[in-house]
């Protein structure tokens, strides 16, 4: 049945296939993305609450850290509700407008992401090379500032993409190859002049990520330059000890996101589950092992976790 109105005409539902090509997978597939969305829930929810209720950490770097657990936590809980129905349940059907809140969900959370980790590589750069000047410059007020500024970027990026998406016409169908309601794989179902949707999707990924992961390389030459002219091997040890953590987040966000990048362009002949589940990892990974690496790497998070987890009653 077909929802119209005088532009465009869209179908009421969507059907996502998952896997294409994986069907018969679905449910094994499943178990480790069920123990994956499990992690992400336990780890982020664990550190948000340490952090919130312990006042010794709210310091810039934690509180930081909070907004990327929060993050993350919205993040994989747009999507893999939805997935695990799919693998478990065969449940296919997303309503249009559902598949529309869910793109904005997933993309502009994704650039918020993006935002926050540029955000703790400032406070690195801070702490180690204007150490005397850190309480100064990185206040309670510039902290929230920075949040509202990550929030107000993504919300305004994405915000004209459920619009762009209305108008079109879908006459290719209603059947979404994918996991999830992705803006390019909605994009391809739609009929009329689609290149202004393309444009804006890569330039929005031009400019977020390219500009974001500039400013955090740039952030980190200034912090190696500081670390190398410490006058102690200890101190530099140290010094940079403290940015590991923020490394492997890092490490944890850009790196799948490359990946998948480079394969959806340069490796066009691969079956489409490859695709998919290069996508899907980008989406798991980074929620589900940023509270590990922190949880591992900082002091004050793990024995905070220690003491919530393994405290005995006297």
């Amino acid at each position: 049945m077909l929802a119209s109105n005088t532009t465009s005409m869209h179908p009421a539902v969507f059907l996502l296939m998952g896997i294409p090509g994986l069907e018969h997978l679905h449910i094994w597939i499943s178990i480790p993305f069920c123990f994956a969305y499990c992690l992400a829930l336990l780890g982020n929810c664990t550190l948000v609450f340490i952090i919130m209720m312990d006042a010794a950490l709210h310091e810039p770097m934690y509180l930081f850290l909070a907004m990327l657990s929060t993050i993350d936590l919205v993040l994989s809980s747009s999507t893999l509700p939805k997935m695990l129905a799919i693998f478990w349940f065969r449940y296919r059907e997303i309503h249009f407008y559902a598949c529309l809140v869910q793109m904005f969900f997933l993309h502009s959370f994704s650039i918020m992401e993006s935002a926050v980790l540029l955000a703790m590589a400032f406070d690195r750069y801070v702490a180690i090379c204007k150490p005397l000047h850190y309480t100064t410059i990185l206040t309670r007020p510039l902290i929230t500032k920075i949040g509202m500024a990550a929030v107000t970027r993504a919300v305004a990026l994405m915000t004209p993409l459920p619009f762009l998406l209305r108008r079109f016409n879908y006459c290719r169908g209603p059947v979404i190859a994918h996991c999830y309601c992705e803006h390019m794989a909605v994009v391809r179902l739609a009929c009329g002049d689609t290149r202004f949707n393309f444009i804006y999707g890569i330039a929005v990924v031009m400019i977020i990520g390219v500009l974001d992961l500039f400013f955090v390389v740039l952030s980190y030459v200034f912090i190696l330059r500081a670390v190398l002219q410490l006058a102690s091997q200890e101190a530099r040890y140290k010094a940079f000890g403290t940015c590991v953590s923020h490394i492997g987040a890092i490490l944890a966000f850009y790196t799948p996101a490359v990946i998948s990048s480079v394969l959806h362009r340069v490796a066009r002949g691969a079956a489409p589950h490859v695709h998919i589940l290069f996508a899907n990892f980008y989406l798991l990974f980074p929620p589900m092992v940023n509270p590990i690496i922190y949880g591992v790497k900082t002091k004050q998070i793990r024995e905070r976790v220690l003491e919530l987890f393994l405290r005995k009653d006297v």
